[in-house]
């Protein structure tokens, strides 16, 4: 393997988290679509209310969309990390392990939340994601200086 081959991995490899991520929203979608059905079906909830109030849902179905709410926030920003990573050619091992970290910890996150939503382990996990985010956008950072040098 060359010394460019160790420094810098081939960027398909960065796409992995990237689509597991992607993939865990969608599944969180599918849960809650399965959860409403079937609080719907065992007439538990008002669906004129739920049309206009989230609140209306049982606490199961309020768990899985907090959690698609939350999807959308802190993933975008590694999204946009990852695909930073891959437009400066810039993707490593410690970007591949640290894109890994951050996917498992949101894999995690929405087990906890969408099941007991004990919130001191939900947030523990949280927080490693966000750590993760910080290492992330250093790594970058330093990556970007040394270009422009």
């Amino acid at each position: 393997m060359s010394g460019d081959m160790n420094e810098q991995i081939n960027a398909a490899l960065a796409l992995w988290p990237v689509l597991v991520q992607v993939t865990l929203t969608l599944s969180v979608f599918i849960v809650m679509g399965a959860r409403k059905g079937k609080a719907v079906k065992a007439g538990l909830v008002d669906r004129k209310k739920a049309a206009l109030d989230n609140s209306a849902w049982p606490d199961d179905v309020l768990k899985v969309s907090n959690n698609i709410q939350n999807q959308f926030q802190t993933p975008i920003l590694f999204y946009v990390l990852v695909f930073a990573f891959v437009a400066t050619q810039t993707v490593s091992m410690t970007v591949l392990v640290l894109s890994w970290v951050y996917v498992i910890s949101r894999l995690v996150h929405a087990y906890i939340h969408t099941g007991s939503n004990y919130v001191p382990a939900r947030f523990r996990v949280f927080i490693v994601g966000v750590v993760t985010l910080i290492i992330m956008s250093g790594v970058l950072a330093s990556n970007l200086i040394s270009i422009s040098l």
